[in-house]
């Protein structure tokens, strides 16, 4: 049987802030939206350029922002020049650690944290 990943959802407290994150800090774009009035809630899907993966953005009318558990990690983006988009966020005012490697290991990823407070760590592309 084949599996895949299909997508990784995120509850939102204002859905155009997070919008334009995901755009503008990444390359993501909107694949489609789907607006629910009568249940009170909108859902967003954003993909990167040739990926299938998806990344849900759930807005609840209404509900403001949300708590992240501290069971919840983060998502991951690999990137080809992470040295290049690493200076762009930066450059850019968002919330940026600096390079990090894994112990015995070079520099080789970074974290950056979206509107809501979520981490997305961005990982050299290793492909």
């Amino acid at each position: 049987m084949k599996q895949r990943m299909a997508h990784t959802c995120y509850r939102v407290a204002d859905l155009e802030k997070s919008i334009k994150f995901y755009t503008e800090a990444f390359d993501f774009k909107v694949s489609r939206k789907r607006d629910f009035p009568e249940y009170k809630f909108t859902l967003v899907y954003l993909t990167l350029p040739d990926d299938a993966y998806e990344l849900e953005l759930t807005y609840n009318y209404g509900h403001g922002a949300y708590e992240i558990g501290n069971g919840y990690g983060h998502i991951a983006i690999a990137v080809e020049n992470l040295e290049e988009l690493h200076a762009k966020h930066k450059d850019g005012g968002y919330n940026v650690t600096e390079l990090k490697g894994l112990p015995g290991s070079p520099a080789g990823y970074y974290f950056i944290t979206d509107p809501d407070g979520y981490k997305v760590e961005v990982i050299r592309f290793k492909y």
